[in-house]
């Protein structure tokens, strides 16, 4: 049982991340879809019960946004591994103008998301931490976490 949390700007390729390395394996809650976190937090708590493996598909840029997954999926015997991505805000800039219209974000998200963005640590909860850099070519680079990355 694994609860993944992926942690980065909006269009740094987390969603893209999720469908080439978790879609057959963990469900996906994302609050794009669900709308509401009272929606969230009742799918979240069935993944829980189920003991159904998941990825938290979010920006999560603080600590305590990723607190909200990390205790009571601990609490359940859950490993936590977090995917932090880089968040190069040029880049997001140019991935989200080729999104479809509804599914953009305004570049103020982006900058706001960007100003409270804080690395993960192993305090947190963290079983496992990676560092993921999107190529050129939309394909992933995957590194394990250390300090000096972030």
């Amino acid at each position: 049982m694994e609860i993944v949390i992926l942690i980065g700007l909006q269009a740094s390729g987390k969603s893209s991340f999720y469908q080439e390395k978790f879609i057959n394996s963990h469900l996906r809650l994302n609050l794009d879809m669900l709308k509401t976190r009272y929606r969230e937090k009742i799918l979240f708590n069935a993944c829980l019960d189920a003991k159904q493996s998941l990825v938290i598909d979010n920006t999560n840029p603080t600590v305590s946004d990723r607190q909200r997954y990390i205790l009571p999926a601990k609490a359940k015997g859950f490993e936590i591994t977090g995917y932090y991505f880089q968040s190069n805000i040029e880049d997001c800039k140019q991935r989200n103008s080729r999104r479809h219209e509804k599914s953009k974000v305004p570049l103020v998200g982006i900058l706001a998301t960007a100003k409270k963005l804080e690395l993960p640590t192993y305090q947190e909860g963290f079983n496992r931490i990676y560092y993921v850099r999107m190529n050129l070519k939309n394909s992933f680079t995957i590194e394990k976490w250390q300090d000096h990355l972030g």
